[in-house]
């Protein structure tokens, strides 16, 4: 704490030195006025004020210099609280009068030089100087009258609001030097360097084009109106034809370059982003709706690559172009380049002030357009549900709010920009009209020519247009930059859950352990879903988990395959911490069939083989019959090479589950495990696949969470979960003969079944000779 106050001027040291340049800039002042006075004294020149000779006007403004800082001065010892944010608030403003304060000191230099040419009193220079650096030098003190702490604000002490202050100038320094940065996103290019050197070098050739065309141009106006010459009339006429022709091929190839580099720029950052959100943590795609993450992938980075791209083009060209053409100004008269630079300060400042406030717009337009993607995303893949309930008017609705929100800011952002071009518009109006009667003055006075003035014009025209394009380019930028900044954040998300274990064995036997687990899901920290929970999975078993809904079965499902971090304790696969086990390795030797399997936009083959690389089809084959999926697959028109659709939205709920069944055995998994796998299944079906995993155990772990009493009652050992907690373990025959909550479970299936459903459930749970010695010996 005590090195940050160090680093920090403290409130009092502000003010000291505030009113320590009060003073010296009116004794300064003072002095070089008087100076420039020369024999006549203060009384005398103010008395006989000569705007061509008297410099009593420029001593003025010291005047008002010192009166308003001293005013702020006052202003914050009085008003300690609400001094400094006032005097923050009013920083453009104040600007703006610095900068007239230095414009009016730049306009007596142009005044001077009408009668004094040139101007050769070194004590007029320094007042001149003076006043320049002395506006500067009050600017940085008002900022810093602005930044300073108040000493107490709502009881507290002036510490804590100190400790308070710096940690907001922190977050907010932090936000402005965000990764969002144009900077960041050129950094991407790096490999595209030769592109960018090229594309660069054709822009500084078109450049250099229309840099001397206006040069040319007054040539020829000279060549006919001043010295009559044919020859020079027409050689600056084949001048600016080969200017121009060189002009239009180098402004071809450089916007060719320009668009192929942030092309190779978009995919780029596409394919970085990407492989970033598919390596966070199952919690954060809990956090964040898919709509929103789309959003970020498709448009985001579109409108980062496209807007860069195109005003990064124009950003460099106008650059170049007004270098140039400031240049060419000052060589034609450095009294005209004086009064056109009098105007572009405001334009900077109208562009900064609105710049900013596009960002922040362009921030809350993709936030808005995230959630209405989000909304058409949600209803697009429930359209089933939407429509079964009849509720397609209210979801439109919905997403037209959506939408008007979206609007609304939009209407905001034209607002802006219509202010924006008012003000450019009229100050570059009022540039042009002082330039062509101060032109037209010197060429009376015969300080230039017409030719000189004309190309001046049109330069000044050049230059105008670079400024705009400069202050447009930099909403533009701004724009990309809002929109890169979740996308960068994306980007640079470290994973909270990281899968860098190394552990692959060659021999894995499948016996799992949950030793003590306690487990809550990051998006409910505080709702523990499983309490110290613990029980083992042999191989070559058959586990069955049953339990009420939400006590924890799919919880168990979720963290043995690693998706989620425990809170306490650990599960074990072969006495080893799945965490210290490779991703890979761990996902091929654990598999799951879930209640709703995903299916994939791709052939039935493509959705059993996912995941491995060349397999044959007979493998594909011999999973698919496992998993009693053969025979359907066949009738299919093109058999393995059908199309599933959409999340498998042309297979029936029961093809899909054989397909995801058949998906997970062709791995050869040593735990297997099925959440309600066979839910959708027939009977039939259901006891086909159940016979072929039983026959196939081979020392397999097969973990079966159902509600099916058909599914359960064959397991070698049943184990029941209520409120996260093991409440029974054992066989069928045993909880049953037990009582208690399995016994409960068993008897309200079988008392909400139907007469018809019943009967199949009595068949199954007294199987026939043949389907008794399918079954494992130690089931018999």
């Amino acid at each position: 704490m005590v090195q940050e106050e160090a680093a920090t001027m403290k409130p009092g040291h502000v003010m000291i030195c505030t009113l320590i340049f009060i003073a010296c800039d009116l004794t300064v002042s003072t002095l070089l006025y008087i100076c420039t006075c020369k024999k006549a004294s203060i009384i005398q020149d103010i008395v006989q004020f000569d705007i061509f000779h008297s410099m009593s006007d420029v001593w003025g403004t010291s005047l008002l210099r010192a009166s308003i800082s001293l005013g702020a001065l006052l202003g914050v010892a009085w008003n300690r609280m609400n001094g400094p944010r006032r005097l923050q608030a009013s920083l453009t403003p104040m600007t703006l009068v610095c900068y007239l304060i230095a414009s009016y000191a730049t306009i007596k230099l142009l005044l001077y030089s009408e009668e004094d040419k040139p101007v050769k009193d070194p004590w007029f220079w320094s007042l001149l100087m003076w006043t320049w650096v002395s506006s500067a030098v009050t600017l940085l003190t008002w900022k810093q009258m602005g930044e300073m702490t108040p000493c107490r604000q709502e009881g507290r002490s002036y510490s804590e609001v100190f400790d308070d202050q710096e940690r907001r100038q922190k977050q907010e320094g932090k936000s402005e030097i965000s990764g969002a940065t144009v900077g960041r996103l050129l950094s991407y290019s790096k490999q595209d360097f030769g592109y960018m050197l090229t594309a660069f070098l054709f822009l500084i050739l078109c450049t250099l084009g229309e840099i001397f065309s206006p040069y040319y141009t007054g040539l020829v106006i000279d060549g006919i109106v001043v010295q009559r010459s044919l020859k020079q009339f027409s050689s600056a006429v084949v001048i600016l034809a080969v200017l121009a022709v060189g002009s239009s091929f180098s402004a071809g190839l450089r916007g060719g370059l320009f668009t192929f580099t942030f092309a190779r720029l978009n995919i780029r950052i596409r394919n970085l982003l990407f492989r970033s959100l598919v390596s966070q943590e199952i919690a954060f795609f809990d956090e964040n709706h898919t709509g929103d993450i789309i959003s970020r992938l498709t448009s985001d980075t579109t409108i980062v690559s496209d807007v860069v791209s195109e005003n990064v083009n124009v950003f460099l060209r106008s650059l170049v172009k007004a270098v140039g053409v400031i240049v060419f100004m000052f060589s034609l008269s450095w009294q005209l380049s004086l009064l056109t630079f009098l105007g572009f300060p405001i334009i900077l400042l109208v562009s900064r002030v609105y710049g900013k406030y596009y960002k922040k717009l362009a921030k809350e337009v993709q936030t808005a357009l995230a959630k209405a993607n989000n909304t058409a995303e949600e209803t697009i893949s429930a359209i089933k549900t939407v429509r079964s309930f009849a509720n397609e008017e209210t979801e439109a609705n919905v997403y037209s709010e959506k939408l008007q929100q979206v609007y609304s800011l939009y209407k905001k952002e034209a607002i802006a920009y219509t202010y924006y071009v008012w003000s450019t518009g009229f100050t570059q109006l009022v540039l042009q009209i002082s330039i062509l009667y101060y032109g037209g003055h010197l060429v009376i006075s015969g300080q230039t020519t017409s030719g000189n003035l004309i190309s001046f014009v049109i330069y000044e025209f050049l230059l105008g247009d670079c400024m705009e394009s400069i202050g447009s380019v930099y909403g533009g930028l701004m724009q990309g930059v809002g929109a890169a900044e979740k996308v960068f954040e994306f980007i640079d998300r470290k994973p909270k859950m990281v899968n860098d274990g190394t552990f692959a064995p060659e021999h894995l036997e499948g016996k799992v352990e949950f030793r003590n687990v306690t487990f809550a899901y990051p998006t409910r920290p505080t709702a523990q879903v499983l309490k110290n929970l613990s029980f083992t999975l042999h191989p070559g078993k058959v586990t069955a988990l049953v339990g009420p809904s939400g006590s924890g079965k799919s919880s168990c499902v979720n963290i043995l395959q690693n998706f989620y971090p425990v809170e306490e304790g650990e599960v074990f696969l072969d006495d080893q911490a799945i965490k210290m086990y490779d991703h890979k390795y761990l996902h091929a030797r654990v598999s799951m069939v879930s209640q709703e399997p995903v299916l994939f936009a791709r052939s039935i083959h493509s959705n059993i083989s996912y995941g491995l690389s060349s397999v044959p089809l007979e493998v594909v084959i011999s999973a698919s019959k496992r998993a009693n999926a053969h025979t359907f697959i066949t009738e299919l028109p093109n058999g393995y090479d059908t199309e599933t659709g959409e999340k498998g939205a042309q297979l029936s709920g029961g093809q899909k589950q054989r397909v995801a069944i058949a998906r997970s055995l062709i791995r050869n998994p040593r735990v297997l495990i099925l959440d309600e796998a066979t839910s959708a299944l027939d009977a039939e079906s259901e006891h086909a696949i159940q016979q072929a995993m039983n026959s196939d155990l081979q020392g397999r772990t097969l973990l079966i969470i159902a509600h099916r009493l058909s599914t359960v009652e064959k397991a070698h050992n049943i184990i029941v979960l209520d409120r996260g907690r093991v409440v029974q373990q054992g066989t069928h025959k045993e909880l049953m003969q037990e009582g208690g909550l399995y016994s409960q479970l068993v008897q309200r299936q079988v008392s909400g079944l139907g007469a018809e459903e019943k009967d199949q459930t009595r068949s199954l749970q007294a199987p026939t000779k043949e389907s008794r010695l399918s079954e494992p010996a130690n089931e018999r």
